[in-house]
């Protein structure tokens, strides 16, 4: 196995065991539910923007396999502090990746440590798991109640 896949794997593993902001919100003001039904992952994501556009807070609950939980707890990692435009880029850049439509290694990005889920593109069914928080965070950002990957 690579020394990429190994990272890959560790990191994995290490943020579905130990997720990062898995918790409720008590001050959010957005809130969003996201279902993977292929997978029957499901999550909330609850975020508290404030009065300048800036993701103060980001936090998520709920069930799913290790992409998911990971994703979801990478992703509040990366969007907390950064203002919804910005947000909204990580999430067009990260979806463009898992969906090939963006290499990684060859396109200039802001994605950093995010890009251990580039592989996931090779796994069509792993795409909406990798993703799901991400179109959930998403529609918390336009105060949508909830989406699905269907």
């Amino acid at each position: 196995m690579s020394e990429l896949s190994d990272l890959y794997q560790q990191v994995i593993l290490d943020h579905n065991k130990k997720p990062r902001n898995f918790k409720r919100l008590e001050d959010a003001n957005r809130v969003a539910d996201g279902h993977n039904p292929l997978c029957g992952d499901q999550l909330t994501v609850y975020m508290h923007l404030d009065e300048n556009d800036v993701v103060r807070d980001v936090t998520f609950e709920g069930s799913g396999c290790a992409i998911s939980k990971a994703s979801a707890s990478m992703m509040t990692q990366s969007i907390k502090g950064k203002t919804r435009s910005e947000a909204e880029a990580l999430f067009t850049e990260f979806h463009k990746m898992v969906t090939s439509e963006l290499d990684a290694e060859t396109t200039p990005n802001n994605l950093g440590r995010l890009t251990i889920f580039a592989g996931v593109r090779d796994y069509p069914a792993r795409v909406k798991c990798a993703s799901l928080s991400w179109h959930t965070m998403h529609a918390a950002l336009e105060n949508k109640d909830s989406v699905s990957t269907e």
